[in-house]
């Protein structure tokens, strides 16, 4: 197992998976305190990364594509101090920073993890019921529903509507973009026969945001809607896949066979060429500690 812990979170690897808890730190947030800790599967992963600084560094975390609701939600938009899946690294903390990235890196050599992209979430997305107040409304959802309630600032011609109820299966699509420079951002949804370019101001399926610090918290509920929407890239017409059934874990025997038959499969990589002599030297170390 590998772990660090920092003022801006711990994360703790332990050969599956990468457990990422927020720090209590006042730096810390809005959005990663709200989102708590997060369990990312090793599957997940495409790739980890540790930058160092004069003062300190960064690790961070890059997700295959579509495997999580929140960055499928947010197209990448979200600023570095709420994206959960980056940590600051006090500069005495580099060497272990730069062992829990050695750690992941063989895990994912070792299980042969493709970085390409997945037809389906790979973790849950925020939990619900949730709620959130910024800009110019409120926006709740509680795993079937998502209503939208205005304030004393929404424009008039949306206000003059009332608020909204959109059924889960109406909607087609969300979406969260932040405030940028002198431009709003927004949460926005798409529903079914109700499409429009209207501005996020006048569109009474948009919250209009204005870069205040609750904005974020807007990108959970867009993150908690899209996590129950279809897949992006899933095929069309097939039925969501349903989630796997337990499966008991096999005894120490059988770990302990597979572990011989991937040193034996390394080994074949090494001779033909597929791996250098470094990588076959990591994956080796990799195996023989589960062993």
């Amino acid at each position: 197992m590998a772990e660090i812990i920092q003022k801006d979170g711990t994360w703790i690897f332990d050969g599956d998976a990468l457990r990422l808890t927020p720090g209590r730190d006042r730096n810390v947030s809005v959005l990663r305190r709200a989102l708590g800790e997060l369990t990312v599967p090793l599957g997940a992963l495409a790739g980890i990364s540790f930058e160092q600084g004069k003062r300190s560094g960064r690790l961070r975390l890059r997700l295959r594509d579509g495997a999580d609701p929140l960055l499928q939600a947010t197209g990448g938009r979200l600023a570095e101090p709420n994206d959960p899946y980056q940590l600051t690294v006090e500069s005495e903390r580099y060497g272990v920073a730069e062992y829990l990235v050695d750690e992941v890196r063989n895990a994912l050599l070792l299980d042969q993890v493709p970085a390409g992209p997945v037809d389906g979430y790979l973790l849950p997305g925020p939990a619900v019921p949730l709620s959130a107040s910024a800009g110019d409304g409120t926006a709740s959802f509680d795993g079937e529903r998502v209503r939208l309630e205005w304030n004393w600032k929404t424009e008039e011609a949306k206000a003059s509507a009332g608020s909204r109820s959109l059924a889960l299966r109406d909607i087609t699509g969300v979406e969260w973009h932040p405030a940028v420079g002198l431009e709003n951002g927004c949460l926005r949804f798409t529903v079914r026969g109700g499409g429009t370019k209207a501005p996020p101001k006048y569109d009474p399926h948009a919250v209009e945001l204005w870069g205040f610090k609750k904005d974020p918290l807007m990108a959970l509920v867009a993150a908690a809607v899209q996590a129950r929407l279809d897949h992006p890239a899933a095929p069309p017409g097939l039925p969501p896949v349903p989630e796997p059934a337990a499966v008991p874990h096999p005894g120490p025997e059988a770990d302990h066979d597979a572990l011989l038959r991937r040193l034996r499969e390394l080994g074949d990589l090494h001779r033909s060429g597929v791996l250098t002599d470094d990588e076959f030297a990591l994956a080796k170390q990799a195996v023989l500690r589960r062993m």
